[in-house]
């Protein structure tokens, strides 16, 4: 099968899951054309049969500022798409990547090109629910061939959002297990951290991920347990969260990282891993903590609760609840019992529910009945 996948090709959840998938799909024999403006950030080892395709647009005075990249990205898609005989374009966040794909269909002036649109949270829950966006990202979505969304949560809060019947697949977020999984030791003693445990946390660091609570959940549990925190990534909230550590005196134990290659051998070194978001469409960066045997403390929004099971594979508290946070984590880290039965609970649930090989062939199976014209999703 040729499948063509668009996404924002930054750390971002949808732009991690969009690659990752293409890779899996390119290792089970398919080909994978990722159309869009830079190389995806996970699309760091190539494979014979993923390609990318950039998305240039033109400098003219004229688009200043506002160069018009949607109808650019139409247009490559519509290029590719003929040139590669594209079965399907998989476009990750609806906007605007599910109206360029309508765009491109109209250009081809073909129906035999199917779009699947797969939703991943803000651009439903924040983006699109905006009175400048809500009625194209509805169009987006209706008038995609398939649809799909990565928790059962996100897919009820379309249904409300946007007062659409259109049939919406669930298809979890996953993870390679085989590249997430427990690496303690290497990790620390590059650091030389053996005798102190290891906090966590990794997101794009923008409002909606509290990074400010992961600091403060942090300032108290060092004050009981020696203790280091990694924070990884980068974005709008990095400058706060680098003053608050100077005003709380534990900018010595804590690394900001910003967005690494090597992931896996940071969250696999941990004892903890913190997400107190203010809300969550899945939590795929819990899920790879998981996979990597790392007890999770999450709040309990969105769809993180389909992800994490509260006292089985961490805990899971109310949005901003700081001192429950801390107390949790002390409890875990104080008891190498409770750390290791949550951390192999998680394991297991990565294993057994999330892995690469279990998901990915549902989308593929997708992509068959949507090019067979059969009718997907439920309502």
């Amino acid at each position: 099968m040729k499948i063509g996948i668009t996404c924002y090709p930054t750390f971002g959840g949808s732009g991690v899951v969009a690659t990752e998938l293409g890779i899996a799909l390119a290792r089970m024999g398919d080909d994978v054309h990722f159309i869009s403006y830079a190389l995806p950030s996970r699309l760091g080892m190539f494979h014979e049969r993923v390609h990318f395709h950039e998305v240039t647009v033109t400098s003219y005075p004229l688009f200043d500022p506002y160069p018009p990249y949607t109808l650019a990205l139409a247009t490559k898609m519509a290029e590719v798409a003929a040139y590669e005989k594209l079965d399907v374009l998989h476009v990750h966040y609806a906007i605007p990547h599910a109206i360029s794909a309508h765009l491109a269909q109209q250009i081809l002036g073909t129906s035999a090109l199917k779009v699947v649109t797969t939703l991943h949270g803000t651009d439903i829950t924040l983006v699109g629910r905006d009175a400048s966006y809500l009625p194209i990202t509805r169009f987006g979505i209706e008038i995609s061939d398939g649809v799909t969304a990565v928790s059962q949560w996100l897919k009820e809060q379309t249904a409300e959002n946007f007062g659409t019947d259109k049939p919406i697949e669930v298809i979890p977020n996953f993870v390679d297990t085989q590249r997430f999984r427990p690496q303690n030791e290497a990790f620390r003693h590059m650091f030389g951290w053996t005798d102190e445990k290891l906090l966590c946390h990794v997101s794009n660091f923008r409002p909606v991920k509290r990074i400010l609570d992961v600091l403060a959940v942090f300032a108290r549990v060092v004050q009981v347990i020696p203790s280091r925190l990694m924070m990884v990534g980068d974005g709008p909230d990095r400058s706060r969260a680098e003053a608050f550590c100077r005003e709380q005196g534990i900018a010595s134990r804590v690394f900001f990282v910003g967005n690494v290659p090597n992931l896996e051998e940071i969250v696999g070194a941990a004892d903890l891993f913190l997400l107190p978001s203010e809300s969550e469409s899945f939590g795929m960066a819990a899920l790879e903590a998981m996979a990597s045997e790392v007890p999770v403390i999450a709040t309990s929004s969105g769809g993180v609760p389909e992800v994490v099971t509260d006292g089985e594979n961490g805990y899971l508290l109310p949005v901003g609840d700081v001192e429950g946070m801390a107390e949790r984590a002390i409890e875990i880290l104080s008891d190498p019992a409770i750390e290791h039965r949550m951390g192999a609970a998680g394991r297991a649930v990565a294993m057994e529910r999330f892995d690469v090989t279990r998901v990915v062939p549902r989308y593929r199976e997708m992509y068959e009945r949507v090019i067979a014209g059969e009718r997907v999703g439920s309502s």
